[in-house]
């Protein structure tokens, strides 16, 4: 079965993860810029790390079979930080034209501030004037009142709800969004957030449509095979492989395929894997012989 990973941080993950995932089933990732730990204090390590998500992390995957595509945007993390925030806004525009990129995100609220709330509303409206999808970034605090807030800001934005995904959505907020005509999105989790069983039972309650589940795995304790292993526990609770396969590959595709950036035939075969190529005179072999790889 092929898997789209519609949401996960593989720039802070290990090569290792990339050949796990391809030999699991994943053949393509969706990659949302993201907080990285500790702030950014100013917006030139933004364009070094947006210039890394279109570059160096597309061509690390492409070397394991991957196809790697992003999202871009000012997370509510950095949209509280007035050192930076004006200036990233200005500079999402331009990457919000590349070929890679499938939507605006991730975006959203944290700490649900007027700052926060405020950067959201610009964001969606970017979304808006490219024509993009957004990942909506929901709060891991207070999430009910969160949720609350995101939907009426995009309410407000104009953003049509099919072009929006609420993403680390749990028991409590399916039932607020799944009449809303929006995507609602699964973080999969170790310890915290939802876990696999837990995905089961909502998928056998409320059903697989409009939904897609996710790892987020970053630089914190997570997995990066979260999503193959809920496609199994799926199969052992007794899915059709037809719905586990919308749930897991379909779904997240036909989200990111409104940016008119992507189809399912781009997926189809592996992405070129040739460990002979460079990046900008690097590779991810590090000096080994290819052939011995």
């Amino acid at each position: 079965m092929l898997i789209f990973e519609p949401h996960i941080h593989m720039y802070s993950r290990i090569t290792d993860d990339y050949e796990r995932m391809a030999l699991a089933g994943v053949r393509a990732v969706l990659e949302p810029a993201f907080w990285l730990g500790q702030p950014r204090t100013h917006v030139a390590t933004f364009v070094d790390y947006f210039d890394t998500l279109v570059g160096w992390e597309r061509f690390r995957a492409q070397q394991f079979g991957i196809h790697h595509f992003c999202t871009m945007g000012l997370n509510p993390r950095e949209a509280n930080d007035d050192r930076v925030n004006a200036d990233v806004l200005a500079l999402l525009p331009r990457y919000l034209e590349k070929d890679g990129v499938l939507g605006v995100g991730e975006i959203g609220l944290d700490d649900q501030t007027a700052t926060e709330e405020r950067f959201l509303a610009a964001q969606l409206d970017l979304a808006k004037r490219h024509g993009l999808p957004a990942l909506i970034h929901t709060p891991h605090r207070d999430k009910k009142r969160g949720f609350e807030r995101c939907i009426a800001i995009v309410k407000e934005s104009g953003l049509p709800m099919e072009r929006v995904l609420l993403d680390h959505g749990n028991e409590e907020t399916i039932k607020m969004t799944r009449d809303l005509g929006c995507w609602s999105g699964f973080s999969i989790y170790p310890n915290t957030k939802m876990d696999p069983a837990r995905m089961v039972a909502i998928a056998s309650e409320h059903g697989v449509e409009r939904m897609i589940v996710n790892s987020a795995a970053d630089w914190g304790v997570s997995d990066p095979m979260m999503v193959p292993r809920t496609a199994v526990k799926l199969e052992q609770a007794g899915f059709a492989r037809a719905r586990i396969e919308q749930l897991v590959w379909k779904n997240p595709i036909a989200f990111f395929a409104q940016s008119g950036r992507l189809t399912e035939a781009m997926l189809q075969q592996p992405a070129r894997a040739n460990l002979r190529e460079t990046f900008d005179g690097n590779s991810v072999l590090r000096g080994q012989d290819p052939d011995k790889v």
